[in-house]
């Protein structure tokens, strides 16, 4: 179904977290409540938008399949700066501000008043920095799309710079209250936009940046290893293979206090009335019945404990009881290390008949007479028994 739908940052987290709050927002778009923190961080990247987009200077882009040879004129050198632009003044950048506003999403006038006046001094102290040093933009709220590897992706990247080297750095702004540089090197968010970037653009990505607008500190790190990406990409593999199979149960946990489906969730949803008082019974005597089978397990443990010891005193095996007899049974199983047998193996050319070192496998090396009696040797030494004994019953 929704499987052929390029996942996001945002929804790939969204399954992550929970896949039936993913159900609830892409297959069912259920709109969810307002908040006021989203609201401010839509209005401050539409202002920033504003601010940045006069220096643009468009970088080369990647031809899609069946497009026409890029035109000289379209073509921009590595090295290209911005145009001279009058950057919009302070004065402008408030004015911006103010028409962008939005009031949804705030819990009161008295909220809405403090995040508007954090806007303003935001934008007033980011300015004041962009006119002393301007960046080199090629792109500003650029939605990207790729297939990364048979899966499609897209994002809206904030800000794609020219570095200094001729490459591109990834900037997305951040409005939350703490940012670390720890935050940027493990952000699934910039390891996806690299991705998109990667695949549609010529010039290599140099960097990566989650930009803390209220410190005004850029959080710079260089671009993720093909590991680190592989890795991800397993990640997303996982959540469409979800999607594809409509695996949407719920997972709780601290999420789901901000969730606006909890009506709807089974983890969260009332008891019909009519049948609260016998599922209620029912629990009760579910809740009795667990804590007599640990005090049970508890006694058994303990008994077959104290008939080992009997048995280990007077040298016995079978113990008669009223009506039953107690046999006592022996267990034996064998574990070796990867790291020992490893060498080993490969020493004979054999390494191809154990894998994971099965101890099943090992045996039946053992027991081949056409392997040389010293591997064999060594490949017992390095064998740890393990002896395991049980309690079993027979009539009398």
């Amino acid at each position: 179904m929704a499987s052929t739908v390029p996942l996001s940052y945002s929804s790939y987290h969204t399954y992550a977290e929970c896949p039936l709050r993913w159900k609830f927002l892409y297959v069912d778009r259920l709109p969810e409540t307002p908040r006021g923190y989203f609201t401010f961080g839509r209005v401050i990247h539409t202002v920033l938008e504003d601010l940045v987009r006069p220096l643009l200077v468009p970088g080369a882009r990647r031809l899609a399949a069946g497009d026409a040879q890029r035109t000289l004129d379209e073509w921009h050198s590595k090295g290209a700066e911005p145009s001279a632009v009058r950057p919009i003044t302070s004065e402008e950048l408030l004015a911006a501000y103010d028409r962008a506003w939005l009031s949804e999403g705030y819990a009161s006038p008295e909220e809405e008043a403090r995040y508007k006046a954090l806007g303003r001094d935001l934008l007033l102290r980011y300015y004041r920095q962009f006119v002393k040093e301007p960046p080199r933009p090629v792109a500003v709220e650029e939605h990207l799309e790729a297939r990364w590897d048979g899966i499609p992706i897209h994002g809206y990247i904030d800000r794609i710079d020219r570095t200094d080297d001729g490459g591109l750095e990834i900037v997305d702004y951040k409005t939350s209250r703490e940012l670390s540089g720890e935050d940027a090197r493990s952000s699934e968010q910039l390891s996806i936009y690299q991705v998109l970037v990667e695949n549609n653009y010529t010039e290599p990505v140099e960097g990566l940046t989650l930009y803390h607008l209220r410190s005004l500190t850029p959080h710079r790190v260089p671009p993720r290893p093909r590991e680190a990406l592989a890795a991800l990409h397993d990640r997303l593999g996982t959540v469409v293979d979800g999607i594809r199979t409509e695996a949407f149960e719920p997972t709780p946990g601290r999420h789901c206090g901000r969730c606006d489906f909890q009506s709807r969730c089974p983890e969260f949803r009332a008891v019909p009335g009519t049948d609260e008082a016998r599922l209620a019974q029912l629990v009760d005597r579910f809740d009795a019945l667990r804590q007599q089978e640990q005090q049970v397990g508890e006694e058994l443990r303990r008994t077959a404990d104290e008939l080992h010891r009997a048995a280990e005193q007077f040298g016995v095996h079978r113990i008669p009881g009223s009506s039953r007899v107690a046999l006592r049974r022996r267990e034996e199983s064998w574990q070796y290390s990867p790291e020992t047998l490893r060498p080993l193996l490969e020493s004979a050319g054999i390494q191809d008949r154990v894998v994971n070192a099965d101890p099943e496998q090992v045996r039946s090396v053992l027991r081949d007479p056409s392997v040389d009696p010293e591997v064999r040797r060594r490949l017992a030494e390095a064998g740890a028994r393990k002896v395991k004994w049980y309690w079993d019953l027979e009539d009398a």
